[in-house]
């Protein structure tokens, strides 16, 4: 048996869930050691009686490593450039320090 959308968002409403669609160009997931970007996302707000959570699917996902602001940091100072460089030098190494310094001071 299948049920008709509307149908089925009437009776949502009855049971006091909500649903609302969200626009978004990105979600970004940041843990400890990596951020997760989730690109083209559909996002689907689901308020049940005031408690809201978010489904949420898309068709590019990115993983990139969480680079500490202290490696940054270091990694300017000891180049003697700025943070959006070394932030960048980072990246490129994979979050190697010592790397990221040797790259930029040759």
């Amino acid at each position: 048996m299948q049920i008709d959308p509307r149908q089925l968002q009437r009776m949502m409403k009855q049971m006091g869930i909500n649903t609302e669609e969200v626009n978004a160009n990105r979600v970004i997931i940041e843990q400890n050691d990596k951020i997760i970007i989730l690109k083209n996302p559909k996002v689907v707000k689901i308020d049940a009686k005031g408690n809201v959570s978010f489904q949420i699917t898309a068709t590019e996902i990115e993983t990139r490593e969480n680079i500490p602001n202290e490696d940054i940091e270091l990694v300017a100072k000891q180049a003697n450039v700025d943070i959006s460089t070394a932030k960048k030098a980072l990246e490129e190494t994979n979050g190697d320090v010592a790397e990221a310094i040797m790259k930029l001071k040759s």
